[in-house]
C-alpha cells in the first residue's frame, strides 16, 4: 500500500504522464488512425529474373504453347530497396504486387504524406474501405441419402453441357490444372467425394491468402462445394463435374462473414501465385457489388480484381468467374466484378426445371455495354457438403461447372490459345450467334468441341415476314411439333397471345420466364427405363431480341412456342439501324431496319 509521502512523490510524475498521454493522442487525432493504402512505384530498374526458376515447368509449358514470351516486365520482382523504404515508414506491408509493381501498407496520413516523397513511388492511393457486413449462409447440408431427384440433378447439371459425350471420347480434364479461389474447403481432404483426387495426389498446392499458411480446410465449406462441381463423384461414381481427373491448386482468399478490400489483395496475390505455379484455369465463385462499388463501375477496368483477372488472361489463363446473385435484387441486379472484365469467362445460373435464367443470376450488360454473362449453366446443382451431399443454389456452382467443360475442352484441343478457347466456348453455346443480357450465348455444348463429321446446316424453324407496318415470325410447319415436357408454371410472364399491342407494350430490356399454355399432365417427359430416374427433355423456347446498331440490346424476350404465329412486331419499334434477332431450335435469323 502507498504511503502520504509516496502519493505526494508520485503526483507530479502521474500529472506529467498524463500531460504526455494527452499530447500522444492530440498528436495522433491529427495524423488519423492507420488506413490502408497502395503504393504504386516508378520503375524495376536494376532488377532481374530466371524465368527458369521462378516459374514452375507447368507455367513455362503454358506460356509456351501458348507462344507468349517467357517473361516480361510484370514478372519482375519489386525492387528490394523500394520495399524497405515503405517497410521503414509505415506500419505494415500487407502485399508486395510484381504484376502491378505496388506495395500494400497500413499507414497513418502523415506516413502516407512522406511515402509521397520517396523517390521511387509514382502514387499513394487511399484503398476503400467496406463494412464489416455478415455475408449469406449456406444452406445446412443434406444426409447420406440421396433421392431419384437428386441423383438425377447429378446428371444433369453435367448432362446439360453434354458431359457423357466428353467422357466417351476420354476428356476428363487430364493434364490440366486448375485454381480456385474462395472461402475455404472444410473437410474436402476427408470427404468420400473426393477420396480419388486426395489418393492420386493431384491436389498439388494450396495456400491460405488470409492467414499466409498452407492449410486451406479452414474459413468455410464454399470451396468444398465449388470443387465438388469440378471433381466430385458421387458414392456410385457419378461425376458432380466435368474434370475429375485434372490436377488442382486451392487457394483461400475470403474471410467468412465480412467483406474487406483485403479480400482483393487476397486474389491478386492467389492470380501471381496460381500463374507461377502453372495454373491453366482459375475458377473464382466470388463477386464484389454494392459494399464497395458503384454499378457504373463495373466497366471491366476500374476494380483491383478485374484488372488483376485481365492480366492473369494475358499470362495465358481462362479465368471463369460467377456472374453473381443479385438478379432479384431490385437494388443491384447487375454482374459483380471480376466478372465484368472483358476476358473473364462469366457465367450466369440456368434453372434446371425451364433452362431459362434462374431469378436469382445477375444480368448484363456490363457498365460499358458488353455482353454479360458470356455464357450459362445450372444454377442449382447436387454438391459435396461436409457432412454429405447437398442441393445448393448460386452462379458460384454454375462457374466451376464451366471451368470443367473449359478443361475437357482445351484437354481436346490443346494448342489452342486462351482467347480461342473463350471466343470457342462462346461459339459452342446452344443458343450462338444469339445472346442476351440474362443468358448470354446460352449453355456449351460438348459436342462442337467433338464433331464425328462435317456438321450439317441447321434448318431453318420459321420464317420473318413484312406485311405492312408488322413484322411477323411465323414456325415453320415442320418445326412446329414441340417434344413433351415438364415445365413448372409461372405467373409473372410476357408470354401469351401473340399481339401486336402485347409486343408494343414489352419492357425497355428483357423477359425470360415465359408461361406454359398446355398443362404439366400434357407436358410430362415419358418414364425413362426401369429403375432409373426420367430425365426430362429440354424445353425448346424462341428468343428474340433489338439490337440498336452497336450491337447493344434494347430489349429481348422469350417466348414458349404455342401457335405458329408466334410474334407479331410492329416495324415503329425498331430504329434506323436496329436488327431483330431471332433464334428458335438452334436456327438464327435476322432482319434489318433501314
Amino acid at each position: 500500500m502507498l504511503s502520504f509521502t509516496d502519493l505526494k512523490i508520485c503526483a507530479p510524475r502521474l500529472v506529467l504522464a498524463g500531460i504526455l498521454l494527452f499530447i500522444s493522442s492530440a498528436a495522433q487525432a491529427r495524423q488519423g488512425p492507420p488506413a490502408a493504402y497502395w503504393v504504386l512505384l516508378r520503375d524495376k530498374a536494376g532488377t532481374h529474373l530466371d524465368a527458369a526458376r521462378y516459374l514452375s515447368a507447368p507455367a513455362q509449358a503454358r506460356r509456351q504453347r501458348q507462344h507468349l514470351p517467357p517473361c516480361d516486365s510484370t514478372d519482375f520482382p519489386v525492387r528490394p530497396d523500394y520495399v524497405r523504404q515503405i517497410r521503414a515508414l509505415t506500419d505494415t506491408v500487407t502485399l508486395v504486387s510484381r504484376w502491378f509493381n505496388a506495395v500494400a501498407c497500413r499507414a497513418t496520413p502523415a506516413q502516407a504524406a512522406a511515402l509521397r516523397r520517396l523517390p521511387g513511388v509514382r502514387a499513394v492511393e487511399l484503398r476503400p474501405a467496406a463494412p464489416l457486413t455478415p455475408a449469406s449462409q449456406r444452406p445446412a447440408p443434406a444426409d447420406w441419402e440421396l433421392s431419384a431427384a437428386d441423383r438425377q440433378l447429378a446428371q444433369r447439371q453435367t448432362g446439360s453441357l453434354g458431359g457423357p459425350i466428353f467422357q466417351r471420347a476420354g476428356l476428363t480434364g487430364k493434364g490440366l490444372r486448375i485454381a480456385i479461389f474462395d472461402v475455404g474447403f472444410i473437410r474436402a481432404d476427408q470427404h468420400p467425394a473426393f477420396l480419388q483426387l486426395f489418393a492420386e495426389k493431384r491436389v498439388v498446392l494450396t495456400h491460405d491468402f488470409v492467414r499466409n499458411q498452407p492449410n486451406v480446410f479452414v474459413g468455410g465449406s464454399h470451396g468444398t462445394e465449388v470443387l465438388s462441381c469440378l471433381a466430385g463423384r458421387l458414392p456410385d461414381g457419378t461425376p458432380l463435374g466435368l474434370a475429375p481427373e485434372a490436377e488442382f491448386l486451392l487457394a483461400r482468399t475470403e474471410r467468412n462473414l465480412r467483406e474487406l478490400y483485403a479480400e482483393e489483395e487476397a486474389w491478386l496475390a492467389a492470380a501471381e501465385w496460381a500463374d507461377r505455379n502453372g495454373a491453366d484455369i482459375i475458377n473464382s465463385s466470388l463477386g464484389y457489388t454494392a459494399r464497395r462499388y458503384f454499378p457504373e463501375q463495373m466497366n471491366g477496368r476500374t476494380s483491383l480484381v478485374a484488372r488483376a483477372a485481365e492480366l492473369a488472361v494475358r499470362k495465358g489463363m481462362l479465368v471463369v468467374n460467377a456472374a453473381g446473385n443479385d438478379g432479384d435484387d431490385e437494388t443491384w441486379r447487375t454482374i459483380g466484378t471480376p466478372a465484368d472484365g472483358d476476358s473473364v469467362l462469366a457465367v450466369g445460373g440456368l434453372d434446371p426445371d425451364t433452362y431459362l435464367h434462374v431469378p436469382f443470376s445477375s444480368y448484363g450488360p456490363s457498365a460499358d455495354r458488353r455482353l454479360k454473362p458470356n455464357v450459362v449453366a445450372f444454377g442449382r446443382v447436387l454438391a459435396a457438403a461436409p457432412e454429405g451431399y447437398s442441393v445448393v443454389e448460386g452462379t458460384s456452382f454454375a462457374s466451376p461447372l464451366l471451368a470443367g467443360f473449359a478443361a475437357c475442352a482445351w484437354q481436346q484441343e490443346r494448342g489452342l490459345s486462351v482467347m480461342q478457347l473463350f471466343q470457342k466456348i462462346q461459339q459452342s453455346a446452344d443458343l450462338y450467334p444469339y445472346f442476351d443480357y440474362a443468358h448470354g450465348y446460352g449453355t456449351p455444348q460438348a459436342r462442337y468441341f467433338l464433331p464425328d463429321k462435317t456438321p450439317l446446316p441447321t434448318p431453318a424453324t420459321f420464317d420473318i415476314t413484312r406485311h405492312d407496318s408488322i413484322l411477323t415470325v411465323l414456325i415453320r410447319p415442320e418445326a412446329a411439333q414441340v417434344a413433351a415436357y415438364q415445365l413448372p408454371l409461372y405467373a409473372d410472364s410476357a408470354a401469351g397471345p401473340a399481339t401486336a399491342e402485347k409486343a408494343a407494350s414489352l419492357p425497355a430490356l428483357g423477359r425470360e420466364a415465359p408461361v406454359p399454355l398446355l398443362s404439366e399432365t400434357a407436358r410430362a417427359a415419358p418414364p425413362g427405363p426401369a429403375g432409373s430416374p426420367s430425365l426430362p427433355a429440354h424445353p425448346e423456347y424462341l428468343y428474340w431480341h433489338i439490337a440498336d446498331r452497336r450491337n447493344v440490346l434494347r430489349s429481348y424476350e422469350v417466348r414458349e412456342v404455342s401457335q405458329r404465329a408466334i410474334l407479331r412486331l410492329p416495324l415503329r419499334r425498331l430504329q434506323p439501324g436496329d436488327t431483330l434477332r431471332v433464334q428458335y431450335r438452334g436456327f438464327t435469323q435476322s432482319y434489318s431496319a433501314q
